[in-house]
């Protein structure tokens, strides 16, 4: 919806809302006007059904909202002494509409001086959820979201089951567009195994202000451009049209940001001409190709925490003198050549001229480029004016189309944008170049494009828990990676664990808890 549909939107909701109260307005001692008045009307309602004004924040934030609508309608309806089960009921599965009922046919006083305070330990148990929910959904929407590692592209830095914490504060929170969805889940809802969201309608895209952009090295969480599975890792593989703010979330390095020339040359990142500075924690991996003596069977290959996969799947030849190991760093890989029996360790080449649905696999499909060697390509800066022409219309037409929702059409080699002849385009928004440090095993820009601004979720600030899911038999205590909790996703030095601190802290809370229990506890008998 745009925002002028968004705005008549709204003001039906007034006129359904005056038509439906006014007389309640007038029963509770005020004007019947006063419910007409957009704001101002609800402000009026928190008044007259005794909950506190900062109430009315919380009906404009997406998500919360469908949790508070139902909250308002049913203490609309006690208000007015109508507290039985089943009006609570029919004001709920009405959708407010039985308080039309209670406005014109009913008789009915308005209790000013009710009590708000749940009758029933039921009745409390509910409130409590209801508020723990909104609290939770207001902090998972827009501060901080629990995220999982699922996949090894940022290996050794993130691990295949590490829990985050991402800040959505650093870069700014954005407002979600799906208005219509479940709290506090993605895509999907968890058991249930359905779709989490209606896809319309659709809230204007928003970013609040972070304190940070952004830059070089960033691991940053994002939604997935190109993604249109119904749900990640569905073997199904079933299509879908996703909302933006619904699509997977994918960790990738922010290895180009807007207005850099980029190229990779034998796997190594070169920024306008000069390699990326990956700082002392990136532990950049690839393939290598193992010759030994047929003998030596790196049993210990485990110490280097990379594993060994069947030769024929990428290239290789199965033999006992052919071994290949993905996620090798280069120092392991120089470990390795000085064990007994090893004959060469080669680091392997990603292979070109791969093509799916009929065009090259490499972004941006036009080229016989390598996940090890390509570009120079240019990444599309907020404000900068690009040429148009069938050579450099692939790197820009799922940005104009698809990113900055323009209608974008080529007829007899001439290229239409919204119905205009043109040459040129202005990028409306900055693009990102995102790539995963297990650059043989990692899904990234030089498979599916740009990272447009407006799909950047957050930055993950530390790692909460961590479990070995390579080791499935094992106990769940010997599974914890006891020295990867609590500790920083980003900074320089060895990764620090603040989990002691963690620890203490949670002991302290403990027992003040248990003093100040003890202390009412006396107090009471």
């Amino acid at each position: 919806m745009t925002l002028n549909q968004w705005i008549l939107f709204f003001l039906v909701v007034q006129v359904i809302h005056f038509l439906g109260t006014w007389k309640l307005y007038i029963k509770a001692g005020r004007k019947a006007w006063e419910a007409a008045i957009p704001i101002y009307n609800a402000v009026v309602l928190m008044q007259i059904i005794n909950r506190p004004k900062w109430w009315v924040i919380l009906l404009f934030i997406p998500i919360v909202n469908l949790i508070m609508f139902p909250v308002i309608w049913v203490e609309t309806l006690r208000s007015f002494g109508k507290t039985s089960t089943t009006d609570t009921i029919l004001g709920v599965v009405t959708l407010g509409f039985h308080i039309y009922y209670i406005n014109y046919f009913a008789e009915v006083q308005h209790r000013p001086d009710r009590s708000t305070k749940a009758k029933t330990e039921a009745g409390e148990t509910v409130s409590s959820i209801l508020f723990a929910v909104v609290v939770a959904t207001i902090i998972h929407t827009y501060a901080i979201q629990p995220y999982t590692i699922p996949t090894s592209s940022l290996e050794k830095t993130l691990l295949v089951g590490d829990f985050l914490f991402v800040s959505k504060i650093n870069y700014g929170p954005r407002t979600p567009q799906t208005a219509l969805a479940f709290p506090m889940v993605h895509d999907t809802i968890p058991i249930a195994n359905v779709k989490s969201y209606m896809s319309f309608p659709q809230l204007p895209k928003f970013r609040f202000p972070g304190f940070a952009k952004p830059k070089h090295n960033d691991i940053v969480v994002f939604n997935w451009p190109a993604d249109t599975v119904y749900k990640f890792f569905d073997e199904n593989k079933r299509h879908i049209d996703k909302p933006l703010d619904k699509r997977s979330n994918y960790v990738k390095r922010l290895v180009g940001m807007p207005g850099d020339d980029l190229s990779i040359k034998d796997g190594v990142v070169y920024i306008n001409g000069k390699p990326l500075d990956l700082g002392d924690r990136a532990k950049i991996q690839y393939a290598y190709k193992v010759e030994t003596d047929g003998v030596t069977q790196l049993d210990g290959y485990q110490l280097f925490n990379v594993m060994k996969i069947d030769p024929k799947s990428v290239g290789g030849t199965e033999s006992p003198q052919t071994l290949i190991f993905y996620a090798l760093t280069e120092e392991n890989a120089n470990l390795i050549k000085q064990m007994p029996g090893i004959k060469s360790v080669t680091k392997m080449n990603l292979l070109g001229g791969e093509q799916k649905d009929g065009k090259l696999s490499i972004f941006p499909h036009n080229q016989n480029w390598t996940g090890d060697n390509l570009g120079p390509i240019h990444i599309p800066a907020k404000g900068e004016t690009v040429e148009l022409n069938t050579q450099t219309l692939p790197l820009y037409e799922r940005l104009i189309s698809i990113y900055e929702n323009n209608k974008l059409e080529v007829k007899n080699g001439q290229i239409y944008i919204n119905g205009q002849l043109t040459n040129k385009y202005t990028i409306q928004q900055d693009y990102y170049y995102m790539m995963g440090d297990n650059r043989h095993m990692s899904e990234d820009s030089r498979y599916w494009g740009f990272v447009p601004e407006d799909h950047i979720v957050g930055k993950p600030v530390f790692i909460w828990f961590s479990y070995d899911t390579n080791l499935p038999n094992a106990k769940l205590f010997d599974k914890i990676r006891w020295e990867r909790l609590f500790t920083t996703v980003h900074g320089t030095g060895q990764p620090r664990s603040y989990f002691i601190y963690f620890v203490i802290a949670l002991a302290a809370w403990g027992i003040y808890s248990f003093i100040k229990w003890r202390k009412n506890r006396k107090n009471y008998f």
